[in-house]
């Protein structure tokens, strides 16, 4: 897979890093000479391009025929918007992923604008700091779709609806797979069959609206 980012800040910087030890083809272009610098002391030189990413020639440099993702994750939403908006207007390029800044700005960031997923990372913190505090002991291991389904981690508690019964006989939510169970360290896939322990490590997959029903169910029963 191809991808190009716009912008060498601490954001790009990772996201490239991140790709090219999954051995992905990467091009990260930033119009700071200063950061270009300092990107090709992290990242191998043909991997950087010096330009601005809202200049259509720049983009043609970086290969943007070719790519398969763009990201725009620079720290201003103007600039995302008009990057993405010419990488998929003008260029074509299948995947558009923007980085939103303020808040205030992520209604701009739809499919008309050129955005296929609009990254808002001050209301993804907000939204998992509310959720952390709200779920004991539950473990948030990955959001998917935008964060309206979660992979969770929760040991099963001692004085929980769920410890000794069978995977059959648990409520469990209607939009909720229990995904596996490690038990002392060992894998185990569960069944209908497999009678949960106390302190089992329950890893599910569910929907954002019933995480405090899975919660219920694996943590201790309410007084």
């Amino acid at each position: 897979m191809y991808t190009i980012i716009v912008g060498g800040g601490q954001v790009g910087t990772y996201v490239a890093a991140l790709l090219l030890t999954e051995k992905h083809q990467i091009k990260i272009i930033d119009k700071n000479r200063d950061r270009i610098a300092l990107l090709e002391q992290s990242l191998p030189a043909e991997n950087v391009l010096l330009g601005s990413g809202t200049d259509p020639n720049v983009l043609e440099a970086a290969g943007i025929h070719k790519a398969n993702v763009l990201a725009a994750v620079t720290g201003s939403d103007e600039t995302n918007l008009v990057v993405c908006g010419l990488a998929r207007m003008e260029f074509k390029v299948p995947r558009v992923i923007a980085r939103v800044n303020n808040p205030k700005n992520a209604w701009l960031y739809t499919p008309e604008m050129g955005v296929d997923v609009g990254l808002n990372q001050a209301d993804l913190l907000a939204h998992l700091i509310v959720e952390e505090m709200s779920l004991g002991d539950m473990m948030t291991l990955l959001k998917l779709r935008k964060g309206l389904y979660s992979l969770v981690e929760e040991k099963v508690h001692p004085d929980s609806a769920a410890n000794g019964k069978a995977v059959r006989d648990l409520t469990i939510p209607k939009n909720c797979v229990l995904a596996a169970i490690i038990r002392k360290g060992e894998l185990i896939v569960p069944h209908g069959d497999t009678v949960l322990q106390s302190a089992d490590e329950v890893v599910a997959l569910v929907h954002s609206t019933e995480l405090l029903q899975l919660n219920a169910l694996l943590g201790p029963v309410a007084p």
